[in-house]
C-alpha cells in the first residue's frame, strides 16, 4: 500500500467518525453569538452546526495527530511522551465544548480523565 492509498483510508474513516459524532439535540438549530465588547461593534452569528463541526474537526485533526506522533519511527518514546502530554493538554482546554457533544464517548478528555 503506498502513501496516497493510505491518506485516502484515513480521510475515509475521519469522514465515517465525523458522520458519527452527535452534537446534543438541544443545540440543534441554535445560534453561537459573538458578541463584542465593544458597542461600536457588530456581533456575529454562526449556526451552531457550523461551529459544532469545525469543533469536531479539530478533534478529529488532533487525533490524527496523535496517530501519526505514535507511529513515527524517528522519535524517541521520550519525545513520543512529550508531544503526547501537549496534545493531551490541548484536549484539556478543549473540555467546555463537551457541552455540544450527544454521547459521552465523542468528548474531549484532558489529563484529569
Amino acid at each position: 500500500m503506498d502513501r496516497d492509498e493510505v491518506r485516502q483510508i484515513v480521510r475515509e474513516v475521519l469522514e465515517q467518525m465525523e458522520a458519527n459524532v452527535r452534537m446534543a439535540d438541544k443545540w440543534e438549530g441554535g445560534t453561537v453569538i459573538l458578541k463584542p465588547g465593544l458597542s461600536s461593534l457588530q456581533a456575529k452569528e454562526i449556526p451552531i452546526e457550523t461551529f459544532f463541526h469545525k469543533v469536531v474537526m479539530v478533534r478529529d485533526k488532533l487525533r490524527v495527530l496523535e496517530q501519526k506522533i505514535n507511529t513515527n519511527p524517528k522519535l524517541s518514546d521520550m519525545d513520543k511522551a512529550e508531544m503526547q502530554q501537549y496534545i493531551t493538554r490541548c484536549y484539556g482546554s478543549l473540555t467546555t465544548l463537551n457541552v455540544f457533544f450527544k454521547h459521552e464517548d465523542d468528548k474531549f478528555r484532558g489529563s484529569g480523565e
